[in-house]
């Protein structure tokens, strides 16, 4: 029994040298078999298509790009000004320009509403002629006068008073009330005259007229 166990590791490295020995002369011949393409080294040597050789081709190359040309340093400063400007016409435009001013066409006068009165109670309730109060054409003529009648309005009715002059013809009412203010209205039917301020009872500030408008 001793003999066969010593036999087992002879057969054994015999087997390992056999397998590396054949694996040795398979790559071999594996590198016999590797052969150089016809023309390589004289295509790497060689010159480049231009008739220079490769190492001359790169350091023509490396020669351009130092060649290149360089920003001019004025040019250089006018684009960073063009910049600079753009951004603060960009911030005067959204901050700081004026604001725009809107015209609106002027609308009529502002109006106080005038309430007419007349002194004479049984007329208040009529809307006749004989109950009719006469608007005149110039508060500094006679109001009596008949050239100077511009319309009629009654009791209670309501105008639009524009403005008032201080210095009318003076006109006292039935019931002794005397005043020189008169009233430029306009009725609810567009008449316009003045209304002596006997003919009405006001309680709010009219504003005085221009001289340019009586």
């Amino acid at each position: 029994m001793s003999g066969t166990v010593g036999a087992g590791p002879r057969d054994g490295a015999g087997g390992d040298g056999e397998v590396e020995a054949l694996l040795r002369a398979r790559l071999r011949a594996a590198d016999e078999e590797i052969d150089t393409p016809p023309g390589l080294w004289e295509r790497v040597k060689g010159p480049a298509p231009d008739g220079r050789s490769a190492a001359a081709a790169g350091a023509a190359g490396r020669r351009g790009a130092a060649r290149l040309p360089r920003r001019h340093p004025y040019a250089v400063v006018v684009a960073v000004a063009a910049a600079v400007a753009a951004v603060v016409l960009g911030v005067w435009w959204a901050f700081l320009r004026p604001a725009a001013v809107e015209v609106r066409p002027a609308g009529p006068p502002r109006t106080v509403p005038l309430t007419v009165y007349n002194g004479e109670a049984a007329c208040r309730p009529r809307h006749t002629l004989e109950c009719a109060l006469r608007l005149a054409v110039d508060p500094h003529r006679a109001y009596a006068a008949r050239d100077n009648t511009a319309g009629r309005v009654w009791h209670g009715e309501v105008l639009a008073a524009r403005c008032v002059v201080p210095d009318g013809q003076l006109v006292r009412d039935e019931q002794g009330v005397t005043s020189t203010r008169w009233y430029r209205v306009r009725t609810g039917q567009g008449v316009e005259g003045w209304l002596p301020g006997v003919r009405t009872r006001n309680t709010r500030e009219v504003p005085e007229c221009p001289a340019a408008g009586r």
